[in-house]
């Protein structure tokens, strides 16, 4: 059995919560709780789980892995990195009512929500979230670190570069690419490659900021 401290616990730590909190029931994990560096949120209880204490005191508490249930890609990247060097392991972990295929390769530390499709031959980096109700495609390649947002649906061979935001309900066609560390807004429609370093929005996206 694993046991499984949540890194974070705002919004999307309650919904890692809530899935190892499911797959708690077959024996094969046990949440251990929260941790979070705002002071104020220490003793609370969220779904049943103790928000135990911020980071730094994570040697105090027993566990086998760690989950790092943060939304914004950059942070996420950071307490990855930091967190690795001081030798942590991370838990992958997959919802029961996801659907995966079954020669998906999943890298340490993502998270697949509840209703999210991974087609046949896709390949996900590392610290990556496939949120709710997502596709992806067959043959995808999703970068580390990336989020992929509830409701967005990727057609099958793209490609998804490193802290990638793939935004609520965007869609992304066949065959095309999105940079490293670009942001692709909610409801937009990528119909052509998107380069590194780019916010683009609309239907049909289009670059409004390079960063």
């Amino acid at each position: 059995m694993q046991r499984v401290l949540i890194v974070g616990a705002g919004g999307h730590a309650q919904v890692v919560a809530d899935i190892l909190l499911l797959l708690a029931a077959s024996g094969d994990w046990i949440p251990v709780g929260y941790l979070d560096d705002n002071p104020e949120l220490r003793g609370r209880s969220l779904l049943g789980l103790p928000v135990l204490g911020p980071l730094y005191e994570r040697p105090a508490f027993p566990h086998d892995a760690l989950v790092i249930a943060v939304g914004r890609n950059d942070l996420r990247q950071r307490l990855y990195g930091m967190l690795r060097a001081e030798g942590a392991h991370f838990a992958t972990l997959v919802h029961p009512r996801a659907t995966i295929a079954h020669d998906v390769v999943i890298g340490p530390g993502s998270v697949i929500c509840a209703g999210a499709v991974v087609g046949p031959g896709a390949r996900l980096g590392c610290n990556v979230i496939i949120n709710t109700a997502a596709t992806v495609d067959h043959h995808n390649r999703i970068g580390d670190h990336c989020h992929i947002a509830p409701g967005a649906h990727l057609g099958g061979d793209v490609q998804i570069g490193d802290g990638c935001l793939v935004g609520l309900g965007a869609l992304i066609m066949p065959q095309r690419s999105v940079g490293a560390w670009s942001i692709v807004g909610a409801g937009a429609l990528v119909h052509r490659s998107l380069p590194s370093g780019v916010t683009a929005v609309g239907t049909p996206a289009r670059v409004i900021r390079e960063h």
